[in-house]
Order: C-alpha cells, then structure tokens, then sequence
C-alpha cells in the first residue's frame, strides 16, 4: 500500500467523490438576475440573507471568497406551479432568464443595509404564526444561488409557517475546495453567533429552529458552543437544532455537548444519521479514520449511551434507499412526508422517533415515492423538511477537468488509502 501525504489524501478524496457521481451539467450564471412572474400558480418564498461571503461584480451577487463586514439581502424566488415539479426538486433554468412556469427564478433581490434586514425580519416575525423563525446553514460545496434556491424549496415543500432566514457562509462552490471550505467555516461562526444572538433578543421571537446541513453543523455548532460560554447556556428562544448528515468529528461533538449547559437549558437536538454515507465515509479516512456522527450506528456504544445521555432524538436513515450514489443526502420524500413532519414542527413538537418508530415509518412511506422522485437524492430534513437532489452538486465535468490526468493517475494508484471497504 503506498503511503499518501496529508494533502494527498485530501485530494484523492475529492477525485473519489468525483468519480462516484455521475455527471452533471453545469447551470447558468445569472439565476439570480430578477425575472417578471405573471405565471397563474406559481408560489414565492420571500426570505432575508445574511452572508459573510464577498460580493461579486458578476451576476451571481456573492462570490464563495470571504468578506471582512457581512452583508444583507432580501430574495424573493418564484416555484413553479405544483402540477409543473415533483416535491423536493429545485428547477433549475437551463438557460436565462427562466421560464417561471418550469423553473425556479429570483423575483426580488433587494440589498440592505443591517438596518433595513433588522427591520423586515422585526416585521416579518411579528405576522408569522408562533412567531417563529428558521435558520438555513448550508453545507460544502454550495455556491450562493444553491443555497437561495435550496432554501426556497425547503420553505416551499414543508408549508412550514415560519419566518425564513439564510445565513450563507463562503463555500466556494468547487468539489475540489474542501479544505478552503472547511477553513471558512472557522472564518464564519462569530457571525452566525452574532445573527442568532440578535434574533434571540428581539422581543417578537417566539422561538428560532436552525437546520443545517453536512458542513454546515461545524459553522452552527460552533457559534451555538461560542453562545453557551459567552452567557452561560445557549439563548432560550432557540428550541430546535437539526443536524443533518453532520461532517463532524465524533468527539468534538461530544465535547460540545459539555460546553452547553444544562440539559434542561438546552434546545432539542434531533441528528439525522446514515451509516453508507459514503461522503463521510471518505471525510473519516482523511480526518484521522475518526468516525463522522453523521454517519454511526445510534443502536451501537458508545453512541447509544452518549446520544441518550445527552437527550439527542436520532432518526437513522440507514435503510432507505436512493439513487444518490454517496448517499449523503438522504431522502425522497412524498409530500404527505414533508407536510406531516412540517406540521409536527410547526405545532411545536419536537420530532423523535425512539430510535425506530417515526423513522421506520418515514421509510415505508417515502419507499414508494422514492422511485418517483427518480434521481433526487440529497439531503431530507425536517422542520422544515425537503429533498437536496443530485442537482446540489454543480459544475462536475468541470472540476474533473481541473482536476487533471495526473491527479487522476494518482488517486488510480492510491485508491485503496481512500477506498471505502465493503459494509463501512
């Protein structure tokens, strides 16, 4: 077996996730450019962004590289009429501008100022049901439109009566920037501290969820860690956190969960795990062969002991099948699914299933449905809950290209320092 350096490493992992999937076309620039809607059906999800990525002379608004200051905006995007897309599908135009009865476009994007994003969320929440508030953290690999639509399709699919903020960190969109993208994530939690600490003390907050997705849950578990030991406890007005897939060390998740407070302090964690996740079975080889918690066995110790102690609901996604070669993204959902576990949510529940039940009964229902849905595969998560399809995941050709024959070569000769074995 030949020995790889750690740099090595990283880069056969990315060749190997390359060449697990297959291929995608790239999506045009410009999606987000605002487009006309006369369309009669269509919907529109109107949220407020705030990023710390740099903005972008082109016309994609914001780049993935880093900005010193964040920045705000309001988006409002379109979604075909129900009868043109299948639930958890983002539309995506093929050329611009899109055609609103077939895909997703941008109908408003506004910038502001702190103040004016201060000010629509204030009067936003203050017409929301509940009062309720959800925060987006997305994970690797997304550029700032992904994250837009993704959202918006996440809001849509869901009905969840809440009130839709995205925080989007500079991920610059590449297969191949991993380590950058891992880097940012450090760059980024002040911020998402910042952002979750002002909603918190705003006084018409009823309470705030934060999804995140992959990568994403390093961002928010850090900013939710770095809010427990600013005040002692994380802010109350958080309830949910929900991590899925999370793309994070096994023991720096416990770790975390010393760092919080008290357990009757703390909001309700629910963990979405997939033991064939084959994306985090490459992340724990090249993270020092530490087993990712998005990926374990929640009936296994000590995982069943520390998920108990620290009261974590944990669905396993392990037997659901998708066409998602890495199996990362988990999920088709029916939209009884998606509307179900979005009430649940939204009528306050925390969502569990022991273990077993209310996941076993999401796969056998959704086990129909996921052969409608066809190839969209990715991330499925609740409240609100939605497909991350295969289309998340853009400009692959691309990135094979860059990446070069005699990377290619390579990752052929060191394959089996990154392969995952059978049954891992």
């Amino acid at each position: 077996m030949k020995v790889v350096s750690g740099l090595g490493r990283r880069v056969l992992a990315c060749a190997l996730l390359v060449g697990l999937l297959s291929g995608c076309s790239g999506r045009p620039d410009g999606v987000l450019i605002p487009v006309p809607d006369t369309v009669p059906g269509t919907s529109r999800v109107d949220m407020v962004v705030a990023t710390v990525r740099e903005r972008s002379d082109g016309p994609d608004i914001f780049n993935g590289e880093r900005a010193r200051t964040p920045s705000y905006a309001e988006i409002e995007v379109s979604i075909p009429p129900d009868g043109a897309r299948k639930i958890g599908d983002v539309q995506w135009p093929r050329s611009i501008p899109g055609n609103p009865a077939t895909d997703f476009v941008t109908t408003k994007l506004v910038d502001l100022t702190q103040d004016q994003a201060t000010a629509w969320f204030h009067n936003r929440i203050s017409r929301t049901p509940g009062r309720q508030a959800l925060v987006f953290v997305h994970g690797y690999n997304q550029r700032f439109d992904d994250a837009v639509f993704r959202f918006a399709q996440i809001i849509h699919d869901s009905g969840a009566p809440v009130t839709p903020v995205l925080f989007t960190w500079p991920s610059r969109g590449s297969l191949l920037a991993y380590g950058y993208d891992r880097e940012s994530t450090s760059f980024s939690r002040d911020s998402l501290e910042r952002l979750l600490t002002f909603m918190a003390k705003d006084p018409s907050v009823g309470e705030i969820s934060i999804l995140a997705h992959s990568m994403g849950n390093v961002v928010t578990l850090e900013a939710l860690r770095q809010m427990a030991i600013r005040n002692g406890r994380i802010l109350p007005k958080i309830k949910y956190v929900m991590l899925a897939a999370p793309d994070v060390d096994v023991d720096v998740f416990y770790t975390f969960f010393h760092e919080i407070g008290k357990q009757h302090e703390r909001p309700a964690f629910t963990l979405f795990v997939s033991q064939d996740d084959r994306a985090l079975a490459v992340s724990k080889r090249v993270w020092g062969d530490v087993p990712r918690v998005g990926a374990v066995n929640p009936e296994q110790e000590p995982f069943r002991t520390e998920f108990e102690k620290n009261n974590i609901n944990v669905i396993d996604l392990t037997k659901l099948r998708t066409n998602d070669p890495l199996a990362h993204g988990k999920f088709a959902a029916s939209p009884q699914v998606v509307q179900a576990i979005g009430a649940r949510l939204a009528e306050g529940q925390t969502m569990t299933d022991s273990r077993v039940g209310v996941g076993e009964h999401i796969i056998k229902a959704t086990s129909d449905a996921a052969a409608t849905v066809g190839t969209a595969a990715g991330l499925v998560i609740a409240a609100p809950v939605a497909v991350v399809d295969e289309n998340t995941r853009a400009h692959y050709n691309q990135h094979v290209n860059q990446l070069g024959r005699s990377v290619s070569d390579t990752a052929e000769s060191g394959a089996s320092v990154v392969t995952v074995p059978k049954g891992n």
